[in-house]
């Protein structure tokens, strides 16, 4: 890949191979992650995969982990 000038920034065009096994959309968000001398790229999950991951997991806390308010402003 070549690093190309994009404005005042550096660019780098990701290959389309990535680009389809990331699931990576135009706007999505992506992390660079330093991983001793090589870079990882990681896909940030979108907001309706946050929200549905959120409604997969509404109701699931186990009787013995529930929250209550009084116990929460026990001090």
């Amino acid at each position: 890949m070549q690093v190309a000038k994009w404005g005042n920034s550096l660019a780098v065009r990701l290959p389309a191979e990535l680009v389809r096994e990331l699931r990576l959309k135009e706007g999505d968000q992506i992390d660079l992650v330093k991983d001793n001398d090589a870079v990882r790229v990681q896909r940030r999950a979108r907001a309706d995969e946050v929200l549905e991951t959120l409604r997969a997991f509404r109701g699931r806390l186990p009787a013995s982990k529930r929250l209550s308010r009084d116990a929460a402003h026990e001090r």
